[in-house]
């Protein structure tokens, strides 16, 4: 079990990530991609509620809006 989660981390975590985030870089400006980077925990909680059956409490959901908030306002030039 432990080794297939270090294989798990490893093809998922490191080489997939790797290669969406190269590809990403070749088809949107450098500029725009530090928005993508600020989305990581709302990506986070997604897969958290989504894949894992975490549950979505008010207080996640105010936090998630008060860094979606952060992300426009970090954003706007």
């Amino acid at each position: 079990m432990a080794w297939g989660s270090v294989a798990l981390q490893t093809v998922v975590g490191a080489f997939i990530s790797y290669l969406t985030w190269m590809w990403m870089l070749r088809h949107y400006p450098a500029t725009q991609m530090s928005t993508f980077t600020f989305l990581t925990p709302v990506f986070a909680l997604v897969f958290g509620v989504v894949l894992l059956g975490e549950p979505l409490t008010g207080q996640l959901v105010v936090a998630l809006a008060g860094v979606a908030v952060g992300i426009v306002l970090v954003s706007k030039r």
